[in-house]
């Protein structure tokens, strides 16, 4: 079988709305997957700003922004649709929203962009809502990527994302997958302290020395000690880290310096839970923004116990919006799309609400 989808995903790093077209080959379980168009769309800073401040809203407030989201993701897919001539060629849009609140602890996980307001503008049917039946059923909701991991890339053993958040996938019998730390939210907010949007190279941060005190003390933080299934809230970067760092004096090239090796430890630590990590070589496929951090990724090949492979830009970038079309695939087929060994739900899920286009 052959599907060509959407996927729409926006990061805790608020870099934009990133959208990938891509074609899906099924043939008896077996998947295959090539990305033929690409776009990120930056926020304008009206938009940037009521994102960062959803949380703040009143209820009223918070589900206006909830619809007007949705609409802004469909007109923004239409455009991507006009530029590419893809009208007519797309059975389903999987669309993440973007993250407002998340506490699976207590059974809630937000994430805005209404898929009813995208089906509306696009006419086109929309998966949405991809993390809460998890959560629902006990779990974190997060990581849902790895679905797409195993089903795409059997290469390799290690996966990380290094977006607003750094997350890691590990495949053994069954798969674990968890957030490690915040990682471009934090670096991003430092370089924009210096008129940058981020560190490019992470040129800034090679030119700075580690604070060792600071250092200790991010390592310390409790998070790093609980045992996975675990998760992150987006505002852990900025509500918990970046207060930390500004105790300290010292110029953000020092500060950006400390963080990428806080990075560097944090993802070696969340390797080491492999039994198998310190006895074999393994490949670990990294992706996000901070791939393209070269800085930081030579700390990790020189500190991590492990092959590290950044593969084409596309796939860089758009990793994650290729996985929210093919999550919205599997949903459309009825199949999971949710791993509980990763989130510690009671069950693996087939999560997401179906919102059905034009039927004419």
């Amino acid at each position: 079988m052959i599907y060509r989808a959407i996927g729409v995903m926006s990061g805790s790093s608020l870099d934009g709305l990133d959208i990938a077209f891509v074609e899906f080959h099924e043939n008896g379980g077996k998947w295959q997957f090539e990305i033929q168009h690409t776009d990120c769309q930056p926020y304008a800073p009206e938009w940037k700003a009521k994102l960062e401040n959803a949380i703040t809203l009143s209820a009223l407030e918070y589900q206006l922004l909830h619809a007007d989201y949705g609409h802004y993701i469909g007109r923004q897919v239409n455009a991507f649709i006009e530029q590419n001539a893809l009208q007519y060629k797309i059975a389903v849009i999987g669309s993440h929203g973007h993250t407002t609140f998340h506490l699976p602890e207590r059974g809630l996980t937000g994430q805005i962009g209404d898929g009813a307001a995208i089906a509306a503008e696009t006419d086109l049917p929309v998966v949405s809502d991809l993390r809460a039946m998890d959560v629902a059923l006990g779990g974190q909701g997060a990581p849902i990527v790895p679905i797409g991991e195993k089903l795409l890339f059997s290469d390799y053993r290690y996966f990380l994302n290094l977006g607003g958040i750094a997350n890691l996938s590990i495949k053994e019998t069954d798969y674990k997958a968890f957030d490690i730390c915040a990682a471009n939210r934090v670096l991003n907010v430092l370089a924009g302290e210096l008129g940058k949007e981020y560190d490019a190279d992470g040129d800034l941060a090679r030119s700075g020395n580690i604070n060792n005190a600071l250092l200790q003390e991010l390592n310390g933080l409790s998070y790093y000690n609980q045992p996975a299934p675990k998760s992150l809230a987006n505002d852990f970067g900025i509500a918990t880290v970046y207060p930390l760092i500004k105790k300290y004096e010292g110029s953000v090239e020092d500060q950006l310096r400390t963080y990428v090796e806080h990075v560097v430890q944090q993802v070696d630590k969340a390797l080491s839970t492999d039994p198998a990590y310190l006895r074999e070589t393994h490949q670990l496929l990294v992706t996000g923004g901070g791939a393209l951090n070269r800085f930081l990724i030579e700390r990790m090949e020189n500190q991590l116990h492990a092959k590290v492979v950044v593969p084409e830009k596309d796939l860089v970038q758009f990793k994650e919006a290729m996985i929210m079309a093919l999550i919205a695939v599997l949903r459309w087929r009825e199949e999971n799309t949710v791993l509980s060994s990763v989130t510690g739900a009671k069950r693996d899920s087939a999560g997401g609400a179906m919102w059905l286009g034009a039927l004419d």
